[in-house]
């Protein structure tokens, strides 16, 4: 007689929660086709449909409901057998990672160091997107771990905290603004480079800016952090930019840190996921990350 295995059952665990078999086999790296055939044999097996198929939908049936519950305490019991061998390498899978720009330019790098050797099986999928569509991502399930920073308009089960990255005023020493306390009329001789238009920094920016009468700021939103930096470096406004992403660049004198009375508030951090169903790779990834984060620097010395 032909045995159930591991692979039949997180199948039709995925299937039924994702409500796809397509997205069940993006989720395991596989094929449609081989997900429907993993949950044809199960429920050969069983001797049940589980999973009634209609137009690209999957939905339980009510001996699939009765049986998910005992699918998933498996794929647990699976996955707590691991953990107790103590033998990371046996931890196969995918991680996928989402990140905002800020960790890309500050310690993405440690992190995937640090994830990899304590599991060289587990591969990688990286998404580099706003916190916002971090969080989109998150709850539709086609990441595993999310790195962003707040404001989060949905809670997880599972999260926890990176650190708080302040934001700092720079300028090209080109610009020669670097001596004295700056005022908004100062600034506005200047474009200001700044975060994209639906991001926190810069609603806070264009709502401080608005209060300050006849003097017109010029706001320069851009979705790509890179883009920003380079253009200040090359004396074409002002920023203000995480201290973590230009502190080398002050240090070196390629930039100038400038002397304003106000500036965004920090951005906080966490590492968030679904602790309920998540694997313990995932888990054990947001407290790496947590290690590495807060580990480095927040701010220039």
């Amino acid at each position: 007689m032909r045995a159930i295995n591991i692979k039949q059952v997180e199948a039709f665990v995925l299937a039924a929660e994702l409500g796809s078999f397509r997205r069940a086999g993006d989720m395991l790296n596989t094929t449609q086709p081989n997900i429907s055939a993993r949950i044809a044999a199960l429920e050969g097996l069983l001797n049940r449909k589980l999973l009634d198929r209609d137009a690209g939908s999957v939905t339980l049936t009510p001996a699939g409901s009765a049986l998910l519950g005992k699918a998933r305490a498996i794929l647990s019991s699976v996955d707590d057998l691991l953990v107790a061998a103590n033998e990371p390498e046996l931890f196969h899978g995918r991680l996928r990672l989402g990140v905002t720009e800020l960790i890309v330019h500050s310690w993405l790098a440690d992190f995937l160091a640090a994830f990899s050797a304590q599991f060289p099986n587990v591969d990688t999928e990286l998404l580099v997107d706003f916190s916002a569509n971090i969080s989109e991502a998150l709850n539709h399930r086609t990441i595993d771990l999310a790195l962003h920073s707040g404001p989060f308009e949905t809670q997880t089960s599972g999260s926890i905290e990176l650190g708080a990255y302040p934001l700092v005023w720079v300028a090209s020493p080109a610009l020669g603004l670097g001596e004295g306390l700056l005022t908004t009329e100062d600034l506005a001789k200047f474009p200001v480079l700044t975060y994209a238009t639906h991001t926190q920094p810069y609603r806070q920016m264009a709502q401080y800016f608005r209060k300050t009468g006849n003097v017109r700021v010029r706001l320069v939103p851009s979705t790509n952090l890179s883009a920003s930096l380079k253009m200040t470096l090359e004396g074409l406004g002002v920023a203000c930019l995480p201290e973590a992403m230009i502190s080398d660049l002050v240090a070196a004198g390629k930039l100038t840190r400038l002397q304003f009375g106000w500036r965004p508030d920090a951005l906080v951090f966490q590492a968030r996921f679904d602790s309920q169903r998540a694997p313990n790779y995932v888990r054990q990834a947001a407290g790496i990350a947590a290690r590495v984060a807060l580990g480095s620097p927040r701010e220039g010395r």
